[in-house]
C-alpha cells in the first residue's frame, strides 16, 4: 500500500513538472525516478517495459528497455555487471564512467530530449538514466528474433543464388553490401509513419545513379504523411507516377542479386523494415520480362526464352479474345476443317462464345485464388483436382465446349510464364477488357484494344522516365538488353536513360577466345 502511494506521488510530481501533451518540448529531468515515472505514463505502464536499478560511484540510476526488442543478455553481461563493480572509485565522475562502459557495447549517443528517449526505446535500444543528470545514455542493443535467410519463394532461379531478403532492414542492407563492396554505395535512412515510425532505407551508387532521380525519390518519400506503413506495397502506391493504371511502375523483388543488378545499372533501391520485398525505381516495361536466369545462362538461350515470355504475355492478353472474335464474326478466317470441328463441339452449348469464355475464365480465377489462400498442400490439390473435375464436368454437361477449355488452359499457362507477379496480374485484368471488345467489334475490337494499350503504355512514366524506354522512344544504343540479350562482354555501357554518371561497366577486350601466343604463331597441332 505504501509502495503504491509512493508511485502515485512520483507520477503527480512528474505531471506538475512536465506537460504530457507536448513531451518532445521538455528536457530530461535530473531525478531518475521522475524520468521513470514519465516513461511509464507516456507508454501506458506497458508490461513489456523493463526497469533495472543500479549504483555506480555511489550514484543511483536505472536501465530502461523493452523486453523482446533489446538484447537482454548483452545488457546484463556487458553493462549491468560492470556498472555494479565494487572496485569503481567513488571519486570518479559517474556519467563519464557510464560513457566509458558504453564504448564496449558499440554505438551509443547522449540523449537530452524526450523524443530521442522514446524513439530509442521503441526501436530496441537501451536508455541509462543517472540520478542528478538531465541527460541519458542511449546504447544500441537491438536484439529481437528474426527469420533466417531462406530460398526465394516467388522468384525461383535454377543457377542463381538461393538467398532471399528477410523482414529485418539491417539484414537486407547487408545482403546488398556483400555483393557491392564499394564506398560509393550510399545508404540513407528515414522514418515514415506518424504512428508506426517505420524505418526506410535508400541505397544507390553515388556517381552512377541519376541525381535527379535520387532527389525525386527522397522528396516523394518525405511527402508521405500516414499513420502507418506496413509493407513495401504501401510505399509503391504512394510514390508511383500514375495511380490509374494496372501496370506496375515500380519494381519489387525478394532476390538480393536482382536488386544488386538494378543498383549497378543506376536505379535506386527502397528497403522497408518489416517486409522481404525491396523496391527499385525507375522501372520500365521490358524490365518485367527479364528473369534472373537470363544473366546466368548463355545469351542465345536467354534471348530465345525472353522472346517466348513476351509472346506468352500477348497470348495471355488476347488468347480468349481471338477465339471469341473468330467464332462470332470472322468464321471465314478459320480453316474449313477446324471451323466444322469447332461448330460441332459448340452445337449443344447454350451460351454465346463470350459468355462461355467468361464462365471459364472466372471459374479459373476463383480456383487460382483459392489455391493461393489455402494451405500449400491443400491448395495444390484444390487447384489441380478442381480444374480437372470442373472442366471435364462442364464439357460433359454441355455448358462449354472442349476447345474453350483448351483456349483457357493455354491462356492460363502463358500467364504463368511472366516472371513478375505484378505484370501477370495486369495481364489477367486486361484480358477481360479485350474479351469485351472482341465481343462487340471482332478482330477490329482486338486491334483497337491493342492500340489503346500501346498508347497507354507510352503515356506512362516512372519517376519521369518513359515507361516504354528504350522501345518508345526508340534508342538504338540501349537495345543490348531488350528483346535480344547481348553477351555479357558486349554489354559495355549502362542504360543511358537511367544512369547519368559513370556509363562504363565492362572493360576492353572482354570477348572470350583461344589463348594467344607471344610470337604470333599458332599452338602445336594447329595450322
Amino acid at each position: 500500500m505504501l509502495k503504491n502511494k509512493q508511485k502515485k506521488r512520483q507520477n503527480d510530481n512528474y505531471r506538475q513538472q512536465q506537460d504530457p501533451q507536448k513531451p518532445e518540448e521538455q528536457g530530461i529531468l535530473r531525478s531518475y525516478l521522475d524520468n521513470v515515472s514519465r516513461i511509464k505514463v507516456e507508454l501506458g505502464n506497458s508490461t513489456d517495459l523493463v526497469f533495472r536499478e543500479f549504483t555506480i560511484c555511489q550514484h543511483k540510476g536505472t536501465v530502461v528497455y523493452i523486453d523482446g526488442l533489446a538484447d537482454e543478455k548483452l545488457i546484463c553481461d556487458f553493462f549491468i555487471e560492470s556498472l555494479s563493480d565494487e572496485e569503481l572509485d567513488s571519486r570518479q565522475e559517474p556519467f563519464q564512467v557510464m560513457a566509458d562502459k558504453a564504448v564496449g557495447l558499440g554505438s551509443f549517443q547522449i540523449a537530452t530530449e524526450w523524443n530521442q528517449v522514446f524513439d530509442s526505446i521503441l526501436s530496441g535500444n537501451t536508455i541509462f538514466f543517472l540520478d542528478g543528470y538531465n541527460k541519458a545514455i542511449n546504447v544500441e542493443t537491438k536484439g529481437w528474433e528474426m527469420r533466417a535467410i531462406t530460398e526465394p519463394s516467388t522468384q525461383l532461379s535454377i543457377r542463381g543464388p538461393k538467398d532471399a531478403f528477410t523482414e529485418t532492414l539491417r539484414v537486407n542492407t547487408a545482403l546488398i553490401r556483400r555483393r557491392i563492396k564499394s564506398p560509393n554505395l550510399w545508404l540513407e535512412t528515414m522514418k515514415i509513419g506518424m504512428v508506426s515510425q517505420t524505418d526506410i532505407a535508400i541505397m544507390y551508387i553515388k556517381g552512377v545513379a541519376n541525381e535527379k532521380i535520387v532527389k525525386e525519390v527522397k522528396e516523394r518519400l518525405k511527402r508521405i504523411n500516414m499513420d502507418a506503413i506496413q509493407s513495401s506495397g504501401h510505399i509503391e502506391q504512394l510514390i508511383e507516377d500514375e495511380a490509374w493504371t494496372t501496370f506496375p511502375t515500380t519494381y519489387h523483388s525478394e532476390r538480393p542479386d536482382v536488386v544488386t543488378s538494378h543498383i549497378l545499372e543506376g536505379r535506386v533501391a527502397i528497403i522497408v523494415d518489416g517486409t522481404p520485398f525491396v523496391i527499385t525505381a525507375p522501372a520500365v516495361f521490358i524490365q518485367f520480362f527479364q528473369a534472373p536466369d537470363d544473366y546466368y545462362s548463355r545469351f542465345d538461350i536467354s534471348t530465345g526464352i525472353r522472346i517466348l515470355r513476351i509472346l506468352s504475355f500477348y497470348i495471355a492478353i488476347i488468347g480468349p479474345a481471338i477465339y471469341i472474335a473468330g467464332t462470332t464474326f470472322h468464321q471465314e478466317m478459320i480453316p474449313t476443317t477446324m471451323a466444322i470441328a469447332i461448330a460441332a463441339q459448340r452445337e449443344n452449348v447454350p451460351f454465346p462464345a463470350f459468355v462461355e469464355a467468361l464462365i471459364m475464365e472466372v471459374t479459373f480465377e476463383i480456383l487460382r485464388e483459392a489455391g493461393l489462400r489455402l494451405p500449400r498442400a491443400v491448395g495444390q490439390a484444390v487447384s489441380i483436382v478442381g480444374a480437372l473435375v470442373i472442366g471435364q464436368a462442364a464439357v460433359q454437361a454441355g455448358f462449354v465446349s472442349p476447345v474453350m477449355v483448351i483456349v483457357v488452359s493455354i491462356t492460363a499457362i502463358a500467364n504463368f510464364s511472366t516472371p513478375s507477379f505484378a505484370m501477370a496480374i495486369a495481364a489477367r485484368l486486361i484480358r477481360f477488357f479485350m474479351m469485351g471488345l472482341a465481343t462487340m467489334l471482332g478482330f477490329y475490337g482486338v486491334m483497337l484494344g491493342l492500340m489503346f494499350l500501346s498508347i497507354h503504355l507510352c503515356s506512362l512514366r516512372s519517376f519521369g522516365i518513359p515507361y516504354m524506354m528504350p522501345i518508345a522512344p526508340f534508342n538504338f544504343r540501349n537495345q543490348q538488353d531488350v528483346f535480344v540479350r547481348f553477351p555479357i562482354w558486349a554489354m559495355k555501357n549502362r542504360p543511358k536513360f537511367i544512369s547519368q554518371g559513370n556509363m562504363i561497366r565492362t572493360g576492353e577486350h572482354q570477348k572470350p577466345g583461344p589463348p594467344t601466343q607471344e610470337d604470333g604463331k599458332a599452338p602445336k597441332g594447329e595450322s
